[in-house]
């Protein structure tokens, strides 16, 4: 069941052992100078912490649950069920606002928007551990061209606001998917019209990292990819499809030979050196 406030911005945070960092991402969302927010979080049921950090800040968060879930995506889909906000966007335990103004400044453009564009996006900043930024992602929507390729290239998902009429509309994440299904659930509403990019604000950081992004999971977002496009009648550029796959096999046997944490410093120093985007998003 879906509520309605015209004025509120709804954040969606989901963790599953992610005591380390949760509180950086609780107090970016509570800082937030903007006054009509709400703040859920959907736990899948951690163990190391997390859940003690939930009652401590009990009061400053709208609603929270900790139990087992069947993924990211069913724990995005729990926490659309408590929403109330006629915007409403998605975080990880990992990922924080950029800084306490955000919010406002998001909705001096949200609130002027028609009601026929129901997703707007910003930038976000890919950090490493330590804070250090690494490079931007989130670019202008092109009237013309590859819809579905603009959703990976251009739309960072930390930085997506939802209008609630999207979920009307098309429904909830589609759980199948492990790691794509964000973008699955924008490929509804955007291989027919177009989003709003709302530039010069970065909202969120993102650490760079997470589980799409790691070696052993690139060949699986890749088959997400594939089936999201197949679904929707869209036909991945052929370019995009080996250059994608062989980055994902040069992980992997980068892996195996100098270990996970080697590959990641290397991928890090690339993307300083390329300015590119890390293949992969975290969710």
């Amino acid at each position: 069941m879906y509520y309605k406030s015209s004025h509120l911005i709804s954040t969606i945070v989901v963790v599953f052992n992610g005591a380390k960092t949760l509180q950086q991402c609780i107090d970016s969302i509570v800082q937030q100078t903007y006054p009509s927010k709400e703040l859920i979080i959907i736990d899948g049921g951690s163990k190391d912490g997390t859940v003690d950090l939930l009652k401590a800040n009990c009061e400053q968060i709208s609603y929270w649950i900790s139990e087992p879930d069947r993924g990211i995506y069913n724990a995005f889909n729990k926490g659309l069920a408590q929403a109330k906000g006629e915007w409403i966007c998605f975080l990880g335990a990992d990922d924080y606002f950029w800084d306490s103004n955000v919010l406002e400044r998001m909705s001096e453009h949200l609130e002027r928007l028609p009601s026929s564009i129901r997703v707007a996006y910003g930038q976000v900043m890919i950090v490493n551990p330590e804070g250090e930024k690494i490079c931007l992602l989130g670019e202008p929507w092109k009237k013309k061209g590859d819809r579905f390729m603009q959703i990976i290239l251009f739309m960072p998902h930390q930085g997506v606001m939802h209008r609630r009429s999207l979920f009307e509309q098309h429904g909830q994440f589609d759980e199948s998917f492990q790691i794509t299904g964000d973008n699955e659930l924008l490929l509804r509403e955007l291989k027919t019209a177009d989003p709003f990019f709302i530039p010069g604000i970065i909202i969120t950081a993102m650490q760079q990292g997470g589980i799409s992004s790691e070696p052993a999971s690139s060949l699986l977002v890749m088959r997400e990819t594939m089936y999201a496009a197949t679904m929707h009648n869209q036909r991945l550029p052929r370019w995009y499809w080996l250059m994608a796959m062989a980055k994902a096999y040069i992980k992997l046997l980068l892996r195996g030979v100098v270990g996970e944490r080697l590959v990641m410093k290397l991928l890090n120093i690339y993307s300083r050196v390329k300015r590119i985007r890390p293949f992969g998003k975290r969710t």
